[in-house]
């Protein structure tokens, strides 16, 4: 394979941005071949804006014409079943985040992955940005010691009313399947996964309509146990302005903090649990290390590096499966906020399914379409240090 053909399913906000580096040529070795969506006026802005792109009107008719990737961009509802058709037919597979709304159904479109043989990523591209990379680093490679702690409060996704009321598919069980936690936040969610593991348990709390006139929450603070002991807190809402973004993790052997652009380590010896209890053992000065790291997670990126996977076997960054984690800890909360109580992870995927049907059949909105198109990246998709 020389090249790498790609259609776009779903040519709103995202989708169109997508297409916009692909029809550039931002992504070397990948070639923009077709464009689908089932609204006429998104099809319209397709033609004007990406001459000499087919554009189709169903996902049928771009599964026919056998892209070799196709960057599935719909509705977070969507996302496992056009996913899954799309593997079936022998095409590729990157999927705007989350995998899906519930880990029941993302977990089909993974299984569906290894069975068709066909690479499934997801668009993680958070995990592109040196400081997140480097906090990482530093805690896998045992920089902090044993973890302590871990604090993220992430209050500056603020939305106004007009933001949600903009489409009926925004903030609703239906159309997006959740709310901040689900729309703004799974960024953050796989990052601190990905930098300080998954939890063993997890108790939430998750208010609808605090801030704002919709029946999803806009507001969620979860509480996390580690298998280790360790404990974890994460904050977010979109109800702050200007809100906070910061990120602490403590361990034994030190403590990092990410926060304006900037990562700051702070680490001693010997290991805290060696003074805390032997009074021979003295605590030296702590060394402080501040990195400025002003770069941003790039959607290109991950185009660019799941184009290299396909051409030439590069690893992936944000590989299918790994996109399970978010969507596990998001339907933990929602679990654990609406049954009052903690909830064990690994959760029961059926319990989560019910609540779910129970939501959606009280919803107010619909499935809806995705938003309109510009084909430009929008800084508010970042993680907004």
């Amino acid at each position: 394979m020389n090249e790498a053909v790609f259609g776009v399913l779903g040519v709103g906000n995202i989708g169109s941005a997508h297409a916009g580096a692909l029809y550039r040529g931002d992504i070397p070795g990948a070639r923009l071949g077709y464009l689908c969506d089932v609204d006429p006026k998104k099809r319209d802005f397709c033609r004007e804006n990406y001459p000499g792109v087919e554009v189709l009107d169903d996902a049928g008719k771009l599964f026919d014409a056998r892209p070799d990737a196709v960057i599935v961009s719909v509705p977070h509802p969507l996302h496992a079943k056009m996913g899954i058709a799309a593997l079936e037919a022998g095409i590729s597979v990157l999927t705007e985040k989350p995998v899906d709304i519930s880990l029941k159904r993302a977990r089909t479109l993974c299984e569906a992955a290894k069975k068709s043989g066909k690479t499934l990523a997801v668009m993680l591209n958070q995990r592109t940005d040196p400081l997140f990379i480097k906090a990482r680093e530093l805690v896998k490679t045992g920089a902090l010691g044993d973890l302590k702690r871990s604090v993220w409060i992430v209050t500056n996704w603020y939305r106004t009313q007009e933001y949600y009321d903009s489409g009926d598919w925004r903030a609703s069980w239906t159309g997006e399947g959740g709310g901040v936690l689900m729309n703004q936040a799974p960024h953050n969610l796989d990052l601190w996964q990905w930098i300080c593991g998954m939890p063993s348990s997890l108790r939430a709390e998750c208010p609808r309509g605090k801030f704002h006139d919709i029946e999803v929450e806009d507001e969620a603070t979860l509480f996390c146990r580690y298998p280790n002991g360790a404990s974890g807190v994460f904050v977010t809402s979109t109800g702050d302005y200007p809100g906070t973004n910061r990120l602490e993790i403590t361990g034994t052997k030190g403590k990092l903090v990410l926060e304006k652009s900037r990562l700051t380590l702070e680490t001693f010896s010997p290991d805290e649990r060696v003074f805390c209890f032997d009074k021979a053992q003295k605590p030296r000065d702590t060394q402080k290390t501040t990195l400025f790291q002003n770069g941003k997670g790039s959607h290109a990126a991950i185009l660019r590096n799941f184009t290299n996977h396909l051409l030439f076997g590069e690893k992936l960054i944000s590989p299918g499966e790994d996109g399970l984690a978010q969507v596990t800890l998001t339907n933990a909360a929602y679990l654990s906020a609406f049954k009052g109580r903690e909830v064990d992870i690994p959760i029961d995927e059926e319990e989560y399914e019910e609540l779910l049907r129970d939501l959606q059949k009280n919803s107010r909105r619909s499935a809806g379409a995705s938003s309109s198109p510009d084909g430009k990246y929008k800084t508010r998709w970042q993680v907004n240090w």
